[in-house]
């Protein structure tokens, strides 16, 4: 009995290959949905760590303001767990049959490096927390 050459000969190898590829691609696709969720991961808990920082600039300005009835003559820039924390602070007051005035306080808290640095920068995280004061 002769065996007749069939048409359908090498489809398993045509339908291995583009198994191959399908699962390559799907696992290219995995890895690179990991990577994306653990660096968003990273940028959340550094937000709240810049967060923090922030608000620790808020701490350290407030008793400086209510102690002296007005902003510090000069506002440093700091360091908070590798966060470079800025404040700032300014005074206005207005009349409405009392004479209020008010004295707005901000921090900024930004990495890597200064505030204006690094702005666009895949890494860059930055948060700014403001509270006002009447007196």
């Amino acid at each position: 009995m002769k065996k007749h050459p069939s048409k359908e000969r090498g489809v398993a190898v045509i339908s291995a290959i583009f198994l191959l590829v399908v699962l390559a691609a799907l696992g290219a696709f995995m890895i690179t949905f990991s990577n994306t969720q653990q660096l968003t991961s990273a940028q959340d808990v550094r937000g709240t760590q810049a967060y923090w920082a922030a608000r620790a600039g808020l701490d350290w300005a407030i008793p400086q303001v209510i102690a002296n009835n007005s902003c510090p003559s000069a506002t440093p820039t700091f360091v908070v767990n590798n966060f470079e924390v800025q404040t700032s602070c300014s005074t206005s007051s207005f009349n409405e049959g009392v004479t209020l005035n008010l004295i707005k306080i901000t921090a900024l808290a930004c990495q890597p490096g200064p505030c204006s640095a690094g702005v666009g920068s895949l890494a860059y995280v930055e948060r700014s927390l403001s509270v006002t004061l009447e007196k």
